[in-house]
């Protein structure tokens, strides 16, 4: 980073809602790394590694990977020099347990979450949106019936996220939908004021 800025922000929305293309924007202009869990994931998988087999298994049931995998993961992540400073979390964390994972994860440097940013967007929205991408990228497996699945797991588990964060004062409720610059537009506009203007636009 050019400056002492810190920020350790975390984005999260329903599957399909563009959070990867809006996490490296985010990380860009704060200066901090772009943590995904599902491309740490994705590598292992990629790699054959017994990870990586293990992952797949879980991600071809429609399920999300338990909790005490991902915050082994995580944790490891955010112990390496780039993100002592700050970072942008995205997939991470999905549950309550894994929030309180990484409240104690930051409590020895005495921090913790500056923002969260919450990409909304309508569910059939998103479903036409993903049934469109696995067309083209060729995912047979991605039929209707598992893109909808997950919406429904991200939304049972995620709700119980969106209050505790809210409650903490650091939720920033942005409409996921229209073009990546109007959507980046309203991230940036919603951290301004959450953080203060701390960094050039």
């Amino acid at each position: 980073m050019t400056d002492t800025t810190t920020a350790r922000l975390l984005i999260i929305g329903p599957p399909g809602a563009g959070k990867g293309t809006q996490a490296s924007r985010i990380a860009e202009r704060y200066g901090v790394p772009a943590i995904s869990t599902g491309d740490i994931f994705r590598a292992n998988i990629k790699g054959g590694t017994p990870l990586g087999k293990q992952v797949q298994a879980i991600i071809e049931q429609g399920e999300l990977v338990p909790d005490s995998l991902t915050n082994e993961i995580v944790e490891d992540r955010l112990q390496q020099a780039d993100a002592v400073g700050g970072f942008l979390l995205d997939g991470y964390p999905r549950t309550v347990e894994q929030v309180h994972a990484l409240d104690a994860m930051l409590r020895p440097v005495g921090a913790g979450l500056d923002a969260v940013v919450l990409l909304e967007a309508e569910v059939d929205e998103v479903v036409a949106r993903l049934l469109k991408r696995a067309e083209l990228e060729g995912r047979a497996d991605d039929t209707e019936e598992v893109i909808r699945h997950r919406q429904e797991v991200y939304a049972e588990q995620t709700a119980p996220l969106v209050a505790l964060f809210s409650e903490r004062g650091i939720l920033v409720s942005v409409n996921g939908l229209g073009t990546v610059e109007e959507v980046a537009d309203r991230i940036a506009q919603g951290l301004d004021a959450k953080l203060g203007a701390r960094v050039g636009s």
